[in-house]
């Protein structure tokens, strides 16, 4: 994609340089320091969790009725793959800001997979791993940017 096509699309919304450039420092200047992340999570009935996380609005986890959930939000597998794509477009933008990257479009596409049987106390866990045993990310992106683009 040209420079000038590049212009007469919208970019995605700006993150400052010059703010990545001091984080980057920051980390370089103390490469061990390890932070401890908080929430709190409360079972309100069924499977519906609200999860308090800093002093954000609560965030709901709920199953689908068909696993014996309101349906009311994401359940919790969703909000794992959600949370690992969220975390991957900030340091796939967050890269392409650093080498001088406009991107005019980032979208992601994963899935899971999962054998939920174990969770429900009816597998033998010996044999199933609780959790995701696979998961398959897809990146789309556009902006001036090639294919042979290092990350």
């Amino acid at each position: 994609m040209t420079e000038t096509a590049i212009a007469s699309q919208n970019t995605l919304r700006p993150v400052s340089k010059t703010g990545l450039e001091n984080l980057a420092a920051t980390a370089k200047a103390s490469p061990n320091v390890v932070k401890s992340i908080k929430i709190k999570t409360v079972c309100e009935g069924q499977f519906r969790n609200l999860n308090y996380v800093r002093d954000l609005p609560e965030h709901v986890i709920d199953e689908p009725p068909s696993l014996l959930g309101q349906d009311t939000a994401p359940n919790p597998s969703e909000a794992v793959l959600a949370a690992l794509g969220s975390c991957l477009s900030v340091g796939i933008h967050a890269n392409a800001i650093v080498r001088g990257i406009t991107l005019t479009k980032l979208e992601l596409e994963l899935e899971g997979d999962i054998n939920i049987t174990g969770v429900w106390g009816i597998g033998d866990l010996s044999e199933k791993r609780l959790g995701f045993t696979d998961i398959r990310a897809k990146v789309n992106l556009e902006g001036n940017v090639s294919r042979d683009c290092p990350f």
